[in-house]
């Protein structure tokens, strides 16, 4: 951390938002007042608003020994923006509340801080406001991020129908391996003061995990092929939940094939590394905040026309129910064993 070392309590609550807001400039035009009144004011015309919220409590979403914090910062608004692309919309405005205990100084927060402005400004969203309070157990985080989209563009979890194909985005399982990989270094480094993580070869894997981005290019992609998904969700919990999830919200089965999920290469070696199956960790792993959707039949050959989109299934009658036809030809049930916020810690993830 930076030599110099300031107390939060010396700025006092508005003095600190206004040291770390100061001179943030708007960007949309829906944003009419940002951080500076009681409220934020914004104005959308002719779209419909969505709105989504997410928290990251130190010890059960992040571990400070390994996560850098204008990394957290980073990784805490882009997950909210993947909400917002994934209902096909676009996010325009953020909000950020904080709790902070006092083992952290200005200096910790202005890293956070950077991380949360640099996401701003690469995806176009606008921080208009927030709060911060004082906590007794560690950094907590809560994000809430506004976007917008035209009413017939909107995509719910609960439109896939018979016969659709199921899509994914990019790769699946990395996220879950880069964790596996920091906490193995995190084990092996206690105790030793000059200790040197063995990350060489697995860089992908740590920015995966450290620094997920939001998929905008393959709903912007989507948008210009004229592609309108049926049903979406973005991958926070791991395949199998979201698949679930989207089975349950439209009334329909699925079938997903085995060797059609997509996989990198350093998540295959990192698995084998680690003796724990490969496509459990990318069915149950998590966080990798790729794009889940499904779309008409006909559409077949204009999804294959675009990088980055692998279709891995289809959507079934529901009385057919979830399962993936394993590489030998045979039907196993998918059940939803994510990451389950109420019951589990990062580190209780199905191996």
């Amino acid at each position: 951390m930076d030599e110099k070392q300031t107390e939060i309590s010396t700025l006092g609550e508005f003095g600190l938002i206004d040291h770390l807001t100061k001179d943030i400039k708007l960007v949309n035009t829906s944003s009419l007042k940002g951080v500076g009144d009681d409220c934020a004011v914004m104005e959308y015309k002719d779209t419909e608003v969505l709105v989504s919220t997410d928290m990251l409590v130190e010890g059960i979403h992040f571990d400070l020994t390994y996560v850098p914090l204008k990394h957290l910062g980073y990784k805490a608004a882009v997950v909210n923006f993947s909400d917002i692309y994934a209902m096909n919309g676009h996010p325009r405005q953020i909000t950020v509340s904080l709790a902070i205990s006092k083992r952290f100084t200005l200096e910790h927060i202005e890293q956070l801080y950077s991380g949360i402005r640099l996401a701003c400004e690469i995806y176009g969203v606008d921080l208009v406001g927030g709060d911060t309070t004082s906590s007794r157990a560690g950094l907590v985080i809560s994000i809430t991020c506004i976007g917008d989209a035209p009413k017939d563009r909107i995509v719910y979890r609960s439109g896939a129908k018979d016969t659709d194909l199921i899509c994914v985005s990019g790769d699946l399982g990395a996220s879950y391996m880069g964790l596996q990989l920091l906490e193995r270094e995190k084990v092996a480094s206690a105790g030793q003061k000059d200790f040197v993580p063995q990350f060489q070869g697995k860089e992908y894997l740590i920015e995966r995990q450290l620094k997920p981005e939001a998929r905008r290019d393959i709903i912007e992609e989507l948008e210009k092929a004229g592609i309108k998904p049926t049903s979406m969700m973005d991958i926070s919990d791991g395949l199998s939940s979201e698949l679930r999830h989207i089975c349950s919200a439209s009334n329909v089965g699925c079938r997903i094939y085995e060797d059609r999920i997509p996989i990198d290469y350093q998540t295959a070696l990192m698995a084998e590394e680690l003796n724990m199956n490969l496509v459990t960790a990318a069915m149950n792993g998590g966080e990798d905040y790729e794009l889940l959707f499904t779309i008409p039949l006909h559409m077949h050959e204009e999804i294959k026309k675009l990088p980055g989109i692998k279709v891995i299934g289809h959507i079934t009658k529901p009385e057919l129910g979830c399962a993936m036809i394993t590489r030998d030809g045979n039907e196993m049930e998918i059940r939803a064993q994510g990451w389950n916020p109420l019951a589990a810690t990062k580190e209780e993830t199905p191996q």
